[in-house]
């Protein structure tokens, strides 16, 4: 996924939590006033280079997953292609730093602050007194006005995806000059910076018309670097010109065209010369390695500019990707066979002009627990799902073989480098199997126990799941044999056995249910990896692998729903590796597997799963952008639940009033405290756990300087640029170039 899928506000994000509140909560406390300020697990890999090195004119051709079907970042059918455009070609107050902060945008705003916060909080914006929209006039109050009235949700005839912040606003007028805007708020606004970024014209913005139809296929009317020469669906290409008017330092780059190229076929496209610039799936990167290697220059090379892996390890079988699903899309592929990495030769000629640039996205993956139904609905059977988890070795997976920091994610609502950022894990605790196996208990889930009727029911779903064709294309191996002696053991073995019973049946035949024939991941595990099992047969030590725990005759059996795709063989990794976890303290799981394109709206979205793997994008905003997410749902005037986008279905009303007092708080420390007690509360519910920061793998040619894998930051598009002839490209990132 780009960097663009994840900004602040690429996407509404929305989720709830639902909690017994019967077990006690340690650590909430925010952290001390003495804490060291966090940093960014990885650098960003940009390739920077002084503005002189760089030569005038040049065309970057940049792959996009599709042209998208407006250019309005507001409307609901926007895509990251928009936002990348949007960053290019129109204003925005605020940008985000390396370490996902904040800062003024300095081409467009001399200042902005609150001004005043009684009776009512009042913010000042004092525009830079050249900026002006590409037809010469200059950006002022109409055009902040004109976007909070469209925005503000007061009238339904214009078509938005979201309003957070603009629907605080009561109302908006010219300051003390023309390069004045004066915001005054009906309500305390904490995330007033996230406002006006990006800043349409009036022109798009002053009518629901113009707004709903304006800027679909086209902006005439723009400020930046660049402006919008043509979008052509059809040819899968957007084209974006220098802007003649633009006031700031000039572009390098006489045109960015951004290319539509699916992810399986970018390093074609590359080697084909198609195109110049391109994030890309780890199994990609192992085949551009492995060409890159062969004609002797460094591969895989991160922020320090050093080789990490080579080829071998970044095709290897085992080797995921880093990224699930944002809430609408299935993530990267991991590494597939290593006759992925066997570029021909003039695939080798061509690719070794391209560079590897290595980070971290803006976004982590979680396991989501679906609160509103079976065993999951008890937050001790929850908890200790979580406390059963090893996220470190989870993170490990995706992240060692790519030779990135293998680093937890320790937070829900920000990650490291961001002031909203603290490690809250300790609310809920590290993986421990007694504890685990402790709260089963708790909940009436214990070992060894009777299992009624089970060879009675394993029947009769078989032969519910045969009349669904799609259903059983979507269970695993055994769960499709529904009759044979292999079922008898995976079904119920375990669960009339005491642990230290036959190991054969605990470290062979279990691993059956999670595996498809001939999978990566299962080959992978019998190597004797941490965590892996033993090859089929060898006998596990007594305790390795915990009985099924049962309550009234049932086994803790869990469903989890992974997608099917080629692209999505990383989760399906992680997953294998999670339900591995959860059987050794008792805990059986179902995997199936689905389509992508219904994973998330016919599973995740619509409740059906227990247990799912996915990603939330990183906000520099957490009190807006984060609440939807973990609000608890309340019921709808229809009858349903209204959930937002919480599709854990699990709130409680203290994450409720924390996140509302951190919104109305215009003292930054207390809001992050309020922020950062609300995700303490959040770990402690275990609706979701956070596991490892998603990987950014970008490839570009190695004279393109000051792009590649953004990390946190905006990218500065006037800075893109061709190294002149006999310039040397930078070994390592450094600051940003300053002229």
């Amino acid at each position: 996924m780009s960097h663009d899928d994840v900004g602040p506000r690429a996407v509404k994000r929305s989720v709830v939590f639902l909690t017994a509140g019967a077990l006690a909560v340690p650590a909430l406390a925010a952290c001390s006033a003495d804490e060291e300020v966090s940093k960014p697990v990885a650098a960003q890999d940009i390739a920077p280079a002084a503005r002189t090195l760089l030569a005038d004119g040049g065309t970057l051709r940049w792959a996009v997953d599709a042209v998208p079907g407006t250019l309005n970042t507001f409307q609901a059918d926007s895509g990251a292609a928009t936002t990348r455009v949007a960053g290019a070609v129109l204003p925005s107050m605020f940008r985000l730093d390396t370490n996902g902060r904040p800062e003024i945008d300095q081409d467009y705003l001399e200042s902005a602050k609150v001004e005043s916060t009684e009776p009512k909080q009042v913010v000042v914006y004092r525009l830079n007194k050249r900026a002006v929209w590409n037809d010469g006039r200059k950006i002022g109050a109409d055009d902040f006005a004109a976007q909070w009235r469209a925005l503000s949700g007061r009238d339904s005839a214009y078509w938005t995806a979201r309003n957070a912040g603009y629907d605080r606003i009561e109302k908006v007028e010219r300051g003390a000059n023309s390069h004045e805007v004066k915001v005054t708020f009906g309500k305390p606004y904490a995330d007033w910076r996230s406002l006006f970024s990006p800043l349409y014209p009036k022109d798009v913005t002053g009518s629901p018309n113009s707004f709903n139809d304006g800027a679909r296929t086209g902006l005439k009317v723009t400020s930046g670097p660049f402006s919008v020469k043509n979008v052509d669906a059809k040819a899968g290409t957007i084209t974006l010109a220098r802007n003649p008017r633009w006031w700031g330092r000039p572009a390098k780059l006489s045109e960015i065209v951004l290319v539509a190229v699916p992810r399986d076929q970018r390093a074609a496209a590359l080697a084909g010369g198609k195109i110049d610039m391109a994030e890309i799936d780890p199994e990609e990167a192992g085949r551009i390695t492995f060409a890159a290697g062969n004609q002797g220059s460094t591969s895989l090379r991160g922020p320090s500019g050093t080789a990490t892996a080579d080829a071998a390890s970044a095709s290897a079988p085992a080797e995921p990707s880093g990224s699930a699903a944002e809430p609408s899309a299935a993530e990267p592929s991991s590494a597939g066979p290593g006759g992925e990495s066997g570029a021909s030769s003039g695939e080798r000629q061509t690719l070794r002009g391209f560079a590897l640039h290595k980070s971290l996205e803006p976004a982590y993956t979680q396991l989501a627990l679906n609160g509103s139904r079976g065993p999951l609905s008890d937050e001790r059977v929850r908890r200790a799902v979580a406390r059963a988890l090893d996220r470190k070795e989870l993170a490990g997976l995706v992240l060692k073989p790519l030779g990135l920091p293998v680093v937890p994610v320790g937070s829900h609502l920000a990650l490291s480098g961001q002031d909203a950022y603290a490690d809250n894990s300790g609310a809920l605790g590290d993986q421990d199997t007694a504890q685990a196996q402790t709260l089963l208990s708790e909940a009436g889930w214990v070992p060894g126990g009777p299992i009624k009727e089970e060879k009675k029911k394993t029947a009769g779903s078989e032969e519910k799941k045969s009349s669904e064709p799609a259903q059983k294309k979507s269970s695993e191996p055994s769960e499709k044999k529904s009759s044979g002696p292999e079922e008898k053991k995976t079904a119920g073995a375990d669960a009339t056995k005491a642990a230290g019973s036959d190991g054969k049946n605990a470290g062979g035949d279990d691993k059956g249910p999670r595996n498809e024939p001939g999978d990566p991941a299962q080959e992978h595990d019998q190597s004797g990896m941490p965590g892996a099992y033993a090859p089929k047969g060898t006998a596990a030590p007594a305790g390795t692998t915990g009985a099924v725990v049962a309550k009234d005759g049932k086994p803790l059996q869990l469903r989890f729903v992974l997608p099917s795709g080629a692209g999505s063989a990383t989760l399906r990794t992680v997953g294998d590796r999670i339900a591995r976890m959860l059987e050794k303290v008792g805990i059986r799981t179902e995997i199936t597997k689905v389509p992508d394109d219904s994973y998330f709206k016919d599973h995740v979205a619509a409740g059906d799963y227990d247990l799912a793997l996915y990603s939330w994008p990183a906000s520099a905003y957490p009190a807006t952008d984060a609440r939807p997410i973990y609000a608890k749902p309340v019921p709808a005037a229809d009858g349903s639940l209204s959930i937002e986008q919480n599709y854990t279905r699990i709130g409680t009303d203290q994450v409720d009033q924390l996140f509302a007092q951190a919104i109305a708080s215009l003292d930054g420390k207390e809001e992050r405290d309020l922020v950062r007690k609300a995700d303490a509360r959040i770990w402690a519910a275990a609706g979701s756990i956070p596991l490892y920061q998603r990987p950014q793998l970008t490839v570009t040619r190695s004279d393109l300087a000051n792009a590649g894998s953004f990390g946190f930051q905006t990218p500065v598009y006037e800075n893109m640029g061709f190294l002149k002839k006999g310039a040397r490209p930078p070994a390592s990132p450094s600051a940003s170039p300053s002229s």
